[in-house]
Order: structure tokens, then sequence, then C-alpha cells
């Protein structure tokens, strides 16, 4: 038998409707997983670059919170 040249038992390949709507549904679904996939991707880079701003607010009130007790420490202490 040969191998998988789109012939069965001596008959011509043909495509039939339900196949080519098969197909077309197979690709329509793939583009729309693709484009996901990109949405998503851009969303985590969304909220990797807010997790570093957050990390940085709070790295701010708490330096800003130690500046005053050490100036409030240090008025204390002469």
């Amino acid at each position: 038998m040969s191998e998988d040249t789109g012939q069965r038992y001596g008959f011509e390949a043909f495509e039939c409707a339900p196949a080519l709507r098969l197909q077309a549904h197979e690709k329509v679904a793939a583009l729309q997983f693709a484009h996901l996939n990109g949405r998503l991707d851009k969303i985590e880079e969304m909220m990797a670059r807010l997790e570093k701003r957050l990390w940085l607010a709070l790295f701010g009130m708490i330096a800003a919170i130690l500046t005053q007790t050490l100036q409030q420490v240090l008025s204390v202490t002469p």
C-alpha cells in the first residue's frame, strides 16, 4: 500500500464540505488561541511591571518611616 498519498484503494482523493468546514473551524480556533496567548502574555508583562511599582512604593514608604524614626531618635539624644 502507498504511504499517505491521499489515495485509498485506487480512488482519487477529493475534498468534501464537512471536512472543509472542520478544517476552517480548526484554523479559526488556532488563530483565536494564538491571539489569546498573545493577550495573556501582555497581561503578564503588565502585572510584572505593576508588581515592581508596588514593591518600589512599599520600600519608599518603609524608608520614609525609618527616616522619620531615625530623625526623632537623633533629636532626642544629643
